[in-house]
């Protein structure tokens, strides 16, 4: 019996793990990289916060915030930097992605525009609809229902359990 003959011709690249394309493995590492930044400035600012005497202080959520964040980040970067070399190239964009990138950033400006008018509930709420929206969501009911629901949510726990103001709009939350 013989080996069979190897075939001529370049090499064939394997794909990578997930499917992904190199593209998306370096933004999947840039994003990683930009939850670790975040992280550390997230647990920097948690640790100056300025002690209480309330039961539950200040730093009790930002700060396992941050190290989750940091860990995230850093598993992500880890996994794009292993997953880069078997990575192939060359996938096309998909079709209206810089309108929903735009879309996107439309969004967060006036979040920021309308966040003192309006208060933290009804343009976080906004925000999360938008942002459902752009990356595929159809069902507008549900979408308004849950980001009013996870708005309220964080603002109750953040502005009463906590004790950090969130801004309040005319309605007073």
């Amino acid at each position: 019996m013989t080996d069979p003959e190897p075939q001529a011709g370049p090499p064939a690249e394997r794909p990578a793990p997930s499917g992904s394309d190199r593209r998306t493995v370096l933004a999947t590492g840039a994003f990683g990289a930009l939850m670790v930044l975040a992280a550390a400035l997230v647990i920097i600012d948690a640790i100056r916060l300025p002690e209480t005497n309330a039961v539950v202080g200040p730093a009790v959520v930002p700060l396992p915030i941050g190290i989750l964040l940091g860990l995230v980040g850093a598993i992500l970067l880890g996994q794009s930097v292993l997953r880069l070399r078997t990575a192939p190239a060359g996938v096309q964009w998909q079709p209206k992605a810089l309108l929903r990138l735009a879309g996107m950033v439309t969004a967060l400006v006036a979040f920021a525009v309308l966040l003192p008018f309006l208060g933290y509930v009804v343009t976080s709420a906004g925000l999360f609809v938008a942002a459902a929206m752009l990356l595929g969501a159809t069902h507008l009911g549900r979408m308004i229902a849950y980001g009013w629901a996870l708005a309220a949510i964080v603002f109750l726990v953040f502005d009463r359990l906590i004790g950090l103001t969130l801004p309040t709009g005319p309605w007073g939350f």
